[in-house]
């Protein structure tokens, strides 16, 4: 019998399915991207952030060399999902809004499947 997965595992193979299908749709211009899962947003939100955050997407710092990235905050996240269906449709849509603002594009043009909510 397979261990059970915590839920930290299913939040992690949610955040793996929407990336993905997304670098299978726009794999040159995500090519290098660090995807990552953080427990909670750290306490300092960015001045244009209105309540707490779901993601956040950090640009490339060459410099430094430190690749674009988009970081899924789990718990805040999983606090707004009610099912295992919602939170894989939630977890899509938080990386394709990150997604989104990384290219530039509406995230409806990132996504078709883009729900909004």
């Amino acid at each position: 019998m397979p261990a059970a997965r915590s839920r930290a595992d299913r939040f992690d193979d949610a955040v793996l399915e929407a990336v993905d299908a997304l670098e299978r749709r726009w794999e040159s211009q995500l090519r290098g991207v660090e995807y990552a899962v953080e427990d909670v947003p750290p306490s300092d939100p960015s001045p244009w952030e209105h309540g707490v955050p779901l993601g956040r997407y950090f640009a490339a710092d060459p410099a430094a060399g430190l690749a674009h990235r988009i970081v899924l905050y789990r718990r805040v996240v999983e606090g707004r999902a009610d099912d295992p269906e919602t939170l894989r449709a939630l977890v899509r849509d938080v990386i394709v809004e990150q997604v989104a603002q990384l290219l530039g594009r509406p995230p409806e043009e990132v996504d078709p499947g883009f729900r909004g909510d």
